[in-house]
């Protein structure tokens, strides 16, 4: 395989991973592609109330758990002067509060964020099916199975009878017609569907969940029904008869175990309100990896120090820079001194803003170039005039620094953002082409350069380009493909075009 072969496959082999992990990251773990997007996150706070009757405090609360249609994303607890505990058990978590004595009304909170999942948790299936505890009376029973008879007749599998079954039964509910309702006169459509599936033997549970709204205070749990069909739970809506777990229904809890228990008190009760908020997507996908523990993040630049973070995302613009460079020197054909000296500037122009970095650039070569004229006629060694050199440049800095402050310019300050050895280098490189090539050459790299990391400057200090570099250093990958197939570039510069304009002319003629 020729050379330029192996870098072609090269390329496309760094394009495809750059942007197949970029795209990873965007659509399975949500961080987002453009800066300033937010995402959704409610807040769903539960109180707990009851009268303590002075005797030893037991409060068990059943806790949203794995495979609910959100994930939860941080949580509090808050019971002044109770002991707190959460315990896990058949996978599912439940939050224990616990005092010796209180007499009086109670209240305890639990307070989490929560947001919307992308995909579906897969859930267990049932377990093996208990004896049935149901005590029904003979007209109970006669009536039920008369009237699963009548749906089982109009239904096709066990999901189609469950939504007939829920809608004959709210329509009867609604209309007060005699039927199965009349027997069951204290039951809840949601109640009495888990009745009569159960005489089916169609695998069902309760599920509790909370509606969202935002603002909304003290509303009680909603129930939905949750059958097993066809290797899957499926939710049905009581109220509607609709399946699907509803979008502004968050499930806290699935099962028929209860979701508050006490012991030590009476009148107890569990009232939810919830708000809506938006937090920057970053952040959530952030939560939601490290929550999820999540391999790929936790072996990525977010798993450092705020402070090495800080440094990287200053470093990783340097290949935007570098790619301005290959552009504008294998594409165009600018000149520069040095390859990556325009590269410097602009980061040296990120931190003093182009039109004071210009300035303080052009005053330090500028005499940085006249000393050096001076030192090239003592004879000096080149190490000895480049440490000279180096050590000028360094008191300009200082000089430059006291004046700027005494007069009140501060933005002069920032000179010291500038890297000191590569303004000597600048400055022994630019004193050489003009002994060797005259001031013209210097002028136009000296411009070329400028030009060069003013363009670099503006490609590194776009907002999109700034979070892109950050959030999804995967991308470097492409802009090295993209670096090797320039390379490989070896016809005429734009600037070359121009130059034999006159030669390309003549041809026509």
């Amino acid at each position: 395989m020729s050379s330029r072969s192996q870098v072609y496959l090269l390329a496309v082999i760094f394009f495809a991973l750059g942007i197949g992990l970029t795209l990873y990251k965007n659509q399975s773990l949500g961080f987002p592609l453009l800066p300033g997007q937010s995402e959704e996150v409610w807040t769903v706070e539960s109180k707990v109330t009851f009268e303590a009757t002075g005797d030893p405090i037991t409060v068990s609360m059943i806790l949203p758990q794995t495979g609910s249609n959100m994930t939860v994303l941080a949580e509090s607890f808050s019971a002044p002067n109770y002991g707190f505990r959460v315990k896990e058990e058949n996978g599912q978590r439940r939050a224990i509060w616990t005092q010796r004595s209180a007499q009086g009304p109670q209240t305890i909170y639990y307070k989490l964020d929560v947001v919307k999942n992308d995909e579906p948790s897969s859930l267990a299936p049932p377990s093996q099916q208990k004896p049935s505890s149901l005590t029904l009376t003979a007209a109970q029973e006669s009536r039920a199975k008369d009237f699963l008879s009548k749906i089982k007749a109009s239904s096709a599998d066990n999901l189609s009878f469950s939504i007939e079954m829920v809608n004959q039964l709210k329509t009867s509910k609604e209309s007060n017609n005699r039927s199965v309702n009349s027997e069951f006169k204290k039951k809840s459509v949601s109640e009495l569907s888990l009745i009569l599936l159960e005489m089916e033997g169609i695998p069902s549970r309760l599920v509790r969940g909370v509606s969202l709204e935002d603002g909304r205070r003290k509303q009680k749990a909603v129930d939905l029904i949750e059958i097993y069909n066809e290797g899957q739970w499926i939710i049905i809506n009581p109220k509607n008869g609709l399946e699907g777990t509803p979008d502004d229904v968050f499930v806290w809890q699935r099962g028929g175990v209860s979701l508050l228990d006490l012991e030590g008190g009476v009148k107890s009760k569990v009232r939810f309100s919830t708000i809506e908020n938006d937090q920057p997507a970053k952040t959530v996908a952030l939560d939601k990896s490290n929550i999820e523990q999540s391999a790929f993040i936790d072996f990525s630049i977010y798993s450092l120090p705020t402070e090495s973070q800080s440094a990287f995302k200053r470093i990783l613009l340097v290949p935007i820079g570098a790619l301005v460079v290959v552009l504008l020197r294998i594409i165009v054909g600018l000149k520069t001194s040095g390859t990556f000296m325009p590269i410097l500037i602009a980061l040296a122009f990120i931190d003093t803003t182009p039109l004071t970095g210009l300035a303080i650039f052009l005053s330090i070569v500028s005499v940085g170039l006249w000393i050096r004229g001076y030192l090239s006629r003592m004879n000096l060694l080149l190490v000895a005039r480049i440490s000279a050199v180096v050590i000028i440049v360094i008191g300009l800095m200082g000089f430059m620094s006291v004046i700027s402050y005494k007069l009140g310019m501060t933005q002069a300050l920032t000179v010291t953002f500038f890297p000191m050895i590569i303004l000597a280098w600048t400055i022994e490189r630019m004193s050489i082409i003009w002994e060797e090539d005259g001031p013209k050459e210097v002028m136009m790299q000296g411009g070329g350069s400028l030009f060069v990391a003013l363009l670099a400057y503006f490609a590194m200090t776009n907002p999109v380009i700034e979070h892109i570099t950050f959030n999804f250093p995967e991308m470097l990958l492409v802009i090295l493909s993209i670096t090797l197939v320039i390379g490989q570039y070896n016809g005429y510069r734009l600037t070359e075009l121009y130059r034999f304009r006159d030669l390309a002319k003549g041809q026509k003629g």
